[in-house]
């Protein structure tokens, strides 16, 4: 048995009044396959490119070790320049990604690819944030501290994208105050047997390719692995419902915050209790 899972649905192209009535009231996900075509981006972008004007940047790397008490939140595992990495990526399978790259810091000229489109939502202009991942790396399940609506547009190669909304929270084995699931489920190919409640939650699966453009919207859990090397671009909506705006400000005010303070005077004791509640309260 597999997870249970839809296919997101797909649209070739979306007007804003239809995006804003189908997906963003009801607050469903979708996948807008030829949005961006004119962007100049779409021809241009791939890893040969980015190599070519950002190799000499120093970039933070991230891997899918377990989190250790000692880490920072989003704290990088390591670091190297963007060409060695995407000689990295494009010559062996690498579990190392990039997260939440600002590329306004530190690429600015690549805002002149692409533009802010208009979904009927008010984007973050200061936050285009790239991702990148080797073959078979992979995020753990996890949700956005701010719960924002997110477009993500993704470039080169395939991506595979798993979503959940906040109400399968009881069956998705959520470690208490964090943003993830038990970093040991394998979300792309589970053993219910160990994680068994993962049968009750119902979700959204897509592979993403070239120029094509995933909605989740607020809140929405999500796992990403890289089937092949690529990389992509999230924008960001402020999160509209007030509820999702109350547990934003709740997240990134005092849960981020007492988190760390309790792994300052637990340490790892406080890491092994989070995932065993994880596991006793789902089970």
């Amino acid at each position: 048995m597999k997870l249970n899972l839809q296919q997101i649905p797909r649209v070739k192209t979306i007007t804003k009044e239809d995006f804003i009535t189908h997906y963003f009231k009801p607050q469903k996900p979708v996948v807008i396959e030829h949005f961006i075509e004119e962007w100049p981006a779409y021809a241009k972008w791939n890893l040969d490119y980015i190599k070519e004007i950002a190799g000499n940047k120093i970039v933070p790397l991230y891997d899918d070790r377990p989190v250790d008490y000692n880490d920072g939140f989003n704290e990088p595992h390591a670091s190297m320049k963007m060409k060695d990495y995407i000689d990295l990526l494009q010559n062996e399978p690498t579990k190392y990604r990039i997260f939440l790259w600002n590329i306004l810091k530190e690429i600015p000229q690549l805002q002149e690819d692409f533009k802010f489109p208009d979904f009927g939502l008010k984007l973050m202009k200061r936050m285009p944030l790239l991702f990148f991942g080797g073959e078979g790396s992979h995020t753990f399940m996890h949700y956005d501290i701010d719960l924002a609506n997110i477009f993500h547009f993704h470039f080169e190669g395939k991506k595979l994208c798993i979503l959940y909304d906040q109400k399968q929270n009881p069956f998705l084995y959520k470690i208490p105050h964090s943003l993830i699931t038990r970093e040991d489920i394998d979300f792309a190919d589970p053993d219910l047997d160990k994680w068994p409640d993962l049968k009750n939650a119902t979700g959204w699966t897509s592979e993403l390719s070239h120029g094509e453009v995933l909605y989740m919207p607020e809140g929405y859990w999500h796992y990403m692995k890289y089937l092949t090397p690529g990389f992509s671009m999230s924008l960001r909506a402020i999160a509209r419902n007030p509820k999702n705006l109350v547990k934003a400000i709740y997240n990134v005010i005092i849960m981020r915050n007492f988190d760390s303070i309790m792994r300052k005077l637990k340490g790892q004791k406080w890491i092994d209790w989070k995932n065993q509640q994880a596991t006793s309260k789902s089970n």
